[in-house]
């Protein structure tokens, strides 16, 4: 954990995924295959802002996520978005070969404990998820996670677009940022634990909170980085570099 602000390490997990369509022409179909990436703004982000980013994509968790602190101590924040506990979970030695294996969340829980910055981010497999199937609630991860996080499908959709409150306008996590986003098109929905800060809110709903996690630190952003939920207006945000730049910085404590 370097501590230095500008030369942050990152280890970005997810935000990546692939289509299979069928497509149907009358009495005949053929089918297609996309792979696709959400992050490319965010990314593009970090690198002007000078962080060092791993990024390891949605199929490539199984294989590559750190198994051990030792190797998450390359880093200073990690930042999990839109990739479910399975991908954790399920190593290719386990889920392929029946091999005991390190629970990759409890190396990350530890790991936040002992001083590492963690950062959520919402989407279909962020919390809860979408058919309950995120479920990282029931994981060792909830233990350093701000918020608690519900027993099933914690979606918000807002399409009308739902703006931000904030109970903490000043806070160092927002980095001088206005507290004022634009419109946001949808959440997952948690609640915020005894000793988190709620920095910002959809209505009576957590969007932003913060928290103590041991010697570390952890974040929740329980909207989106990209569409859908982040539509055009907050990811070409003139803030929306500076906003996550702040945010990992505030984790890693290297503000």
């Amino acid at each position: 954990m370097s501590g230095d602000g500008q030369g942050l390490r990152v280890l970005f997990a997810g935000e990546s995924w692939m289509k299979h369509v069928i497509h149907m022409k009358g009495f005949d179909q053929f089918h297609t295959t996309e792979y696709e990436e959400g992050a490319g703004e965010f990314l593009a982000a970090l690198d002007r802002e000078g962080f060092a980013v791993t990024y390891i994509r949605g199929h490539e968790v199984s294989s590559q996520f750190p198994r051990s602190t030792a190797e998450l101590d390359a880093f200073d924040v990690v930042v999990i978005s839109d990739i479910g506990s399975n991908s954790f979970l399920l190593p290719d030695e386990t889920f392929l070969r029946s091999e005991r294996s390190a629970n990759r969340l409890a190396v990350l829980r530890d790991w936040t404990r002992a001083g590492g910055g963690l950062v959520m981010i919402g989407g279909y497999m962020s919390f809860t998820g979408i058919e309950g199937k995120a479920r990282y609630g029931m994981t060792p991860l909830a233990e350093v996670l701000p918020v608690t996080m519900l027993d099933h499908d914690d979606r918000v959709e807002e399409p009308e677009g739902v703006k931000a409150d904030f109970d903490e306008p000043g806070h160092a996590v927002l980095g001088g940022t206005p507290a004022e986003w634009p419109p946001l098109l949808g959440y997952n929905r948690v609640v915020a634990k005894a000793d988190a800060t709620v920095v910002a809110r959809a209505g009576d709903d957590p969007l932003l909170v913060v928290g103590p996690a041991g010697a570390g630190r952890a974040v929740a952003f329980t909207s989106d980085l990209a569409p859908h939920w982040a539509p055009p207006e907050f990811v070409g945000w003139p803030h929306y570099q500076q906003l996550w730049a702040s945010i990992l910085r505030w984790a890693a404590r290297a503000t």
